[in-house]
């Protein structure tokens, strides 16, 4: 038959079909007793509809996918294929089970060729999907052991059909549509000769389940992110830079952001304040205010119900200065990000230490890090984080020039597609001839994603017009990433040659919901 004959529609079956699946049956399965009696599919149709889907090829049904809900908890575990019948042979389909049970893909032998199988699956997955299930399982059949099994015992003829050294019509397919086999069943179905009544347990993990949750605890899945690309100005007091920073929160709430993001350094205008000729003596003078800034941010955070991102400021603890960027959540807690690697200028001019951990924070818009500018450029942290669920990362960075800007974007960009994550970087603008080392800034301000076929084609969420002081706003499917990482163009985290090397730490990466 050739393809220009097909004419092809994916249904859910009905009771009516029942003869037309009787024979389907009995051509798949001679040597398993053929088809099932007509009461046990009639069940199923009437109990679980649309679990049970067909392809028909002009009002012939050529393929079949039957399936019922179970409990995850047991039939993940050692089972038979009895398990899921009574002894009147009815299915045993469990309205509130939190898993799907495949029971049978069939495929007439005659539409063989045509990819039939994977069409089936990928429907009876997204009914996985749109059921909000935890996986799909299956008791996958081996019917090509029986040639070998005085050879090779059933795990070590799995082992080498999972390599590709043996060719096995059930497994094989279902290993190509990601299936995993989770053990081996035995006495699974005693009478399958071919298989010598061996099994093995398949899952499929639906990595968008979530678990059924109080909805107020539930985390956002689409999550709007607000950044200022911050003009640098003079300033008279203190007060007056509060009162614009929290002009701009205020601002990014009224657009219902979930994230406020202030660039590296913003207060730095209170410098003028001092005198400049120590360049030491003014970034302790600055730091004198970073925690009135924490304390004040925080409380914008709650009153305005946003999660912000306070750039960065000088932090004095002794003796030592640090660079550091704090999380204010909207729910009042503060966590904390220093800079590790410090560029020659801080070190130089301003004496600041880096700081010794990189974290991964739990917020109820994502998992989040931050990364200060120079350490962007630095990719072991990004993968650190990736390691530990990173979905949303946030540069805050201050350039003076379009060169060592271009080193965050272009670094920024790499941290996004490696990690298979969003990033945010956000810097200032202006000129502020009044503060020694800061005379310039250089800035666009940009939103960055993966680069793959559910992302923008250039991989830029939105940006800025660099140079303007300005809001940027981008809204972010955290559900994107989570097919990314497992069912991406390339799977960049999942792909990576753990055997040949990987990102060794010297710390424990700490969370602090852990």
């Amino acid at each position: 038959m050739s393809p220009e004959e097909l004419h092809l529609q994916l249904r859910n079956l009905r009771p009516e079909d029942y003869p037309q699946l009787r024979d389907l049956m009995d051509v798949v399965y001679p040597d398993i007793g053929g088809a099932w009696g007509e009461h046990t599919i009639l069940k199923l149709t009437k109990e679980f509809p649309e679990g049970q889907l067909c392809l028909e090829d002009n009002g012939k049904i050529v393929g079949v996918a039957l399936t019922v809900k179970v409990t995850y908890a047991r039939f993940s575990n050692p089972h038979t294929y009895d398990d899921l019948m009574d002894k009147r042979e009815n299915i045993l389909n469990e309205k509130k089970g939190d898993a799907l049970y495949g029971l049978d893909v069939l495929i007439h032998p005659d539409y063989r060729g045509y990819r039939l199988g994977r069409r089936l699956y990928d429907a009876r997955k997204e009914l996985c999907r749109q059921s909000n299930l935890r996986a799909i399982l299956a008791g996958g059949r081996i019917v090509n052991y029986h040639k070998v099994s005085e050879e090779l015992t059933p795990g070590q003829y799995i082992d080498k059909v999972q390599k590709r050294e043996i060719y096995d019509p059930i497994l094989t397919f279902q290993l190509a549509n990601d299936f995993n086999v989770k053990r081996l069943l035995g006495k699974y179905l005693p009478e399958d000769k071919r298989s010598k009544g061996f099994a093995t347990l398949l899952e499929w993990n639906n990595f968008l389940f979530e678990p059924s949750n109080n909805v107020l605890t539930t985390r956002i899945r689409s999550v709007r992110v607000g950044a200022i690309q911050w003009q640098m100005r003079e300033v008279d007091s203190v007060e007056e830079m509060l009162r614009q920073v929290e002009y701009f929160v205020d601002a990014l709430s009224s657009y219902q952001s979930d994230f406020a993001v202030f660039p590296e350094f913003f207060n730095a205008p209170l410098m003028g304040l001092t005198d400049q000729s120590q360049q030491m003596d003014a970034i302790r003078f600055l730091a004198g205010y970073t925690e009135r800034f924490k304390k004040e941010m925080s409380q914008m955070a709650v009153s305005y119900n946003v999660n912000i991102i306070t750039g960065s400021m000088p932090l004095q603890e002794e003796n030592t200065i640090y660079n550091v960027s704090y999380l204010c959540r909207r729910d009042g807690t503060v966590e904390e990000q220093r800079k590790l690697h410090v560029t020659p200028h801080e070190k130089r001019d301003w004496v600041i230490e880096g700081g010794d951990k990189v974290r991964v924070f739990d917020t109820d818009a994502g998992r989040v890090g931050i990364l200060i500018c120079y350490d962007v450029e630095f990719p072991e942290l990004g993968r650190l984080m990736a390691a530990e669920g990173l979905e949303i990362l946030f540069v805050p960075f201050w350039t003076d020039t379009r060169n060592a800007y271009l080193r965050v974007r272009h670094c920024a960009q790499a941290r996004a597609v490696e990690n298979e994550c969003y990033v945010v970087i956000c810097g200032s603008v202006g000129n502020l001839p009044q503060v020694e080392s800061l005379d310039v800034q250089y800035a666009q301000s940009a939103v960055f994603s993966p680069s793959d076929f559910a992302f923008p084609y250039d991989a830029i969420m939105s940006e800025t017009t660099p140079n303007t002081e300005q809001l940027i706003f981008s809204d972010l499917n955290l559900d994107e990433l989570r097919y990314l990482h497992h069912e991406g163009s390339v799977t960049n985290l999942k792909d990576r040659r753990t055997d040949l090397y990987e990102v060794a730490r010297k710390f424990a990466l700490t969370d602090s919901n852990s």
